[in-house]
């Protein structure tokens, strides 16, 4: 739901108060960053999903060879960059990415694509001609809360960042791998940043890799958070009017990319690795 009129006003006029009380620097340190050219910002995506694939790892997110993130190539937009078919989060480096075609042909790489990440994330790229990057795993309390067959409720600031932003699928019918079963993700994931795949598991996108990796993360906390509050009883939701307004100033995707910086800073000071 999105609040129209009169409230909306008020929260545009929140929103424009929270960015006048920022300096030009911290304006202009909120800014992603522009490229001077394609190869630079290939590589700047590519260093950034290799870093996300990490994350992933030292958060748990890695289960045998389930789970995929793309970062679509700034050049060829019906190519995308995607981890290798059974090979570790938390070995992944930028040389072993694999760039992939619209025909799931390996273009780049030594490695086979997995069926999954194709035919999910072809078509969402597809579909999305806004999206950058499609990131899914079988994340624990992300698969445990699709399991529940409902919507994440307002009940934290993180939460109002997925307020009226994120879908739920349909009933679980195997794992989708065929490029029907992307369509049909696609579609119900229409202009959201974010799905909940009945049975399954998280879908995340978004206009950069590290946003879409932020929203990933956030939205499995949110998960952990409303099993452990419903668990201890029943927690207060947010006012809609209120999750309306926190969710302009939360969940837009220039805070979702700036939510990532410490992960990254944390991630390629540990593991420099990953840029080989």
């Amino acid at each position: 739901m999105r609040v129209e009129g009169a409230r909306a006003s008020v929260a545009e006029e929140k929103l424009r108060r929270y960015r006048e009380s920022l300096s030009e620097a911290h304006q202009a340190f909120l800014r992603p960053p522009v490229f001077d050219s394609v190869e630079a910002e290939r590589l700047h995506r590519k260093q950034r999903l290799a870093g996300a694939f990490r994350l992933f790892a030292k958060f748990g997110f890695g289960e045998g060879v389930a789970g995929h993130i793309t970062a679509r190539d700034p050049e060829y937009a019906n190519r995308f960059w995607v981890n290798p078919l059974a090979m570790h989060f938390g070995r992944i480096r930028v040389s072993d990415l694999l760039l992939v075609d619209g025909d799931g042909r390996v273009l780049e790489g030594a490695y086979p694509v997995n069926p999954a990440a194709f035919g999910i994330h072809s078509e969402i790229h597809r579909a999305r001609p806004d999206v950058v990057a499609v990131a899914h795993a079988h994340s624990v309390y992300g698969r445990a809360w699709s399991t529940l067959g409902r919507l994440l409720d307002p009940i934290t600031q993180d939460a109002c960042a997925f307020y009226g932003d994120h879908v739920l699928s349909g009933d679980y019918d195997g794992a989708p791998v065929s490029a029907d079963e992307g369509q049909l993700l696609a579609s119900v994931l229409g202009s959201c940043k974010a799905a909940i795949l009945r049975n399954h598991g998280l879908l995340t996108v978004g206009q950069s890799v590290e946003a879409c990796v932020w929203w990933f993360v956030a939205m499995e906390r949110c998960c952990q958070i409303q099993l452990l509050a419903e668990a201890a009883g029943s927690p207060h939701r947010v006012p809609d009017e209120v999750a309306e307004d926190t969710f302009r100033i939360q969940g837009n995707a220039g805070i979702g990319w700036f939510n990532f910086l410490p992960l990254w800073n944390m991630i390629s000071g540990e593991q420099p690795d990953l840029f080989e």
